[in-house]
């Protein structure tokens, strides 16, 4: 087990209070898989003591001089820090589970047994860090022929392992999505017999795993292994409700659920923000509620955006995702979805690009990234044809940008200033009087000044009868 100089300290001085001690201790889990996979050292490293794992943590820490040890006494693991390195002890167990909840029933086992509770065989090898097997791989359940043929599979019947606890499943996707793994056929079999138990799951729980799975270089894969685990009905249900395709009368539409797959990859190579992606994920959820053959027409979504926002705003609630600033940007993304798709086609005309501009706000750019991901045809031609239009629009807003400062837009005259210059109270007057000048500006009938804004104002009060207090 090659390793530099500062792990080779900490491994050694962990083996040998365990030898000390004379307890046997071993590196497990994620350390391990990263390891094997040559995907660099990681400073997250966890033990299996067979035995009282708090004192090797106690006493190693004091060797290496790494300060207090936390306790989790409800977890029964021990950790702390040195250098930039997180280290932590558990003491090797077994569990047992009930059927409606996650939490198991510990007793102290041996280290097969704790193997054997583990979730994934890529998760259930182990170093030992004695002296006497210094860096021997005990791997019971060929995890290193699964890395190699890149494979989630379970270390024992997986329907056991996800019916003790169904958040492996959501961790399956996961790392299946963040190393581009498949997930073994029984495996996938168990996950698809489980998948209502992912009901038991606390929101914050779920979220976290669905997230760790949007942020990984290509979601689609850990989306579609979510859908094919059965799970997607359970988690996203507004998804899952995205598959399929109809006809009437030989009219079809495309299948709306891996398009959207597509939007979200095409969107993740130029991002890695994450609302972004939940944008381009949820951007067409309104479709199936919407969906209406006219005959004549074909296919149509009237409204689907403005629905589309809506539910978006009742999954961040139900995943318990932060219902802040992230939520209302992601529901301004989705319902203002195919706002740049009309000004494109309208061969983008001023007017158009500055209500867009101001509408948006600042987020014109990721709104524009969303559009262009949108484009999934598979005729070059088209795709061209569209991506061409798209910087029209890119070109026509740094103009209309530049020359108005419509992004954040605020008035060039504010509800105050009409008042005093009109002697009048807040009211339905000055709201016509503010929406006068905005129009004027998103019109480009007025250019966005103070000047011309004001000589508006007094146009437009004299027209409603209005007598201005202050001259000009």
């Amino acid at each position: 087990m090659g390793h530099p100089a500062l792990q080779h300290l900490v491994f050694t001085t962990i083996g040998k209070v365990a030898d000390e001690a004379g307890l046997r201790c071993f590196v497990v889990g994620g350390w391990v898989r990263d390891r094997l996979m040559e995907r660099g050292d990681s400073k997250d490293v966890d033990f299996v003591v067979v035995g009282d794992a708090l004192s090797i943590a106690q006493e190693a820490a004091r060797r290496l001089k790494a300060g207090k040890v936390t306790v989790f006494k409800n977890f029964g693991t021990a950790q702390f820090r040195w250098k930039d390195w997180d280290i932590e002890f558990v003491q090797a167990r077994s569990e047992s589970y009930t059927a409606n909840s996650r939490n198991p029933t510990v007793a102290p086992g041996s280290l097969e047994e704790d193997q054997l509770r583990r979730d994934f065989t890529i998760n259930a090898m182990a170093y030992s860090v004695n002296a006497g097997d210094f860096g021997t791989l005990l791997d019971p359940f060929n995890g290193k022929v699964d890395l190699i043929e890149r494979r989630i599979r379970t270390p024992i019947d997986p329907i056991k392992t996800f019916t003790d606890d169904p958040l492996r499943m959501l961790r399956a996707v996961r790392f299946a999505s963040q190393l581009d793994f498949s997930i073994d056929p029984e495996t996938l079999k168990g996950m698809q017999a489980c998948a209502e138990r992912v009901s038991i799951l606390s929101p914050e729980r779920i979220a976290t795993e669905v997230n760790k799975t949007m942020e990984s270089p290509v979601p689609s894969v850990g989306l579609s292994w979510m859908y094919k685990g059965g799970l997607m009905p359970y988690i996203l249900p507004e998804v899952d409700a995205l598959a399929g395709v109809d006809e009437v009368e030989g009219h079809l539409h495309k299948d709306n659920f891996w398009h959207t797959l597509e939007v979200v990859d095409n969107l993740s190579r130029v991002t890695p923000h994450i609302w972004d992606r939940w944008a381009a994920l949820l951007h067409d959820i309104g479709k199936p509620p919407t969906k209406r053959f006219i005959k004549g027409t074909g296919w149509t979504f009237h409204g689907h955006e403005f629905l589309g926002g809506k539910m978006a705003k009742k999954i961040f609630k139900r995943l318990a995702l932060p219902l802040d600033e992230r939520m209302q940007y992601v529901v301004k993304l989705v319902q203002m979805s195919s706002r740049p798709i009309a000004v494109a086609s309208d061969m983008a005309t001023d007017s158009a690009v500055r209500r867009l501009l101001f509408d948006a706000g600042d987020a014109i750019d990721a709104l524009m990234d969303l559009c262009e991901a949108d484009i999934t045809t598979k005729n070059p031609k088209k795709k061209e044809k569209y991506l061409g239009n798209f910087q029209k629009v890119r070109e026509k807003l740094v103009v209309v940008e530049a020359r108005d400062h419509l992004r954040n837009w605020q008035p060039p005259v504010d509800g105050n200033q009409l008042m005093e210059w009109f002697g009048l109270a807040p009211g339905r007057e000055i709201g016509q009087l503010k929406a006068s000048i905005r129009e004027a500006v998103l019109d480009g009938e007025i250019p966005n000044t103070f000047e011309a804004a004001r000589e508006l104002a007094y146009t437009s009060a004299i027209k409603m009868g209005i007598t201005p207090k202050i001259s000009k």
